[in-house]
């Protein structure tokens, strides 16, 4: 397997608070990779060092085999990094198909232009709502074309904070499948996430984060089956 992102011994410390310790991370060209974990685990802590948000203390982070831990963001969504945070920052005020359009363009020209933004809104399942302003879809279609704007990148890793955060059951349901989607067109997909029953339908593999460190990892049965993993988290959700 070929490692698209890699992080060697990843620190980042905020006073004398270690909130990410020493965690080595692979995720795998093709993978759907999900980083979970109880709350103050230091998730979005390590996602922002990622994308380059936050300055590691120490430890590295390589992309595409190139070390990418001291570039800034906009340096890493060039070498093919695209994020999706956790609250839809759409142009609210313009159609869905422009915001759609403003992500695609610098990438795609002329009448391929159009055809990509059919594509994608047939993809996210908002051609009937092509018109309306951001702002007036619900707010899992908020989500759905941020992760569109996302896509529209051609991205080689999708990176994904929460993104089913004030979702309806259907709604996460139906988020899933469209990553799933993502990921056989041949998207690798890094999501925190905390939404159990998200991961579960579309981990490949799992990296369970414990006070800043790495608890464990696997596949997802191999994670619920880890009686530790069972105590510090699982033992507190409860299926719905």
């Amino acid at each position: 397997m070929s490692a698209v992102l890699k992080t060697v011994g990843l620190s980042k410390h905020f006073g004398g608070h270690a909130a990410v310790s020493d965690v080595d991370l692979v995720v795998n060209r093709g993978d759907i990779h999900c980083l979970i974990g109880p709350n103050g685990a230091g998730k979005s802590t390590f996602f922002k060092l990622v994308v380059g948000t936050h300055e590691a203390s120490s430890g590295t982070i390589e992309f595409l085999d190139t070390d990418v831990t001291r570039k800034r963001p906009y340096e890493r969504v060039k070498q093919g990094m695209s994020i999706k945070m956790q609250t839809p920052s759409v142009f609210k005020e313009l159609p869905v198909r422009q915001n759609i359009h403003i992500a695609l363009q610098h990438h795609v020209r002329g009448a391929d232009l159009a055809n990509e933004e059919e594509r994608l809104l047939e993809l996210l399942d908002l051609a009937a709502d092509a018109t309306k302003p951001a702002g007036a879809l619900a707010h899992g279609q908020q989500q759905w074309l941020e992760i569109g704007m996302a896509v529209a990148l051609k991205p080689v890793l999708l990176l994904m904070d929460e993104p089913t955060a004030g979702l309806s059951p259907e709604e996460t349901f139906k988020t899933g499948e469209l990553i799933q989607r993502l990921n056989a067109e041949g998207m690798t997909v890094l999501v925190v996430e905390h939404d159990m029953a998200f991961i579960r339908q579309i981990a490949q593999r799992v990296t369970v984060l414990h006070f800043g460190k790495v608890f464990a990892e696997g596949s997802m049965a191999e994670v619920i089956a880890d009686p530790g993993v069972a105590e510090i988290y699982l033992g507190k959700t409860h299926d719905h």
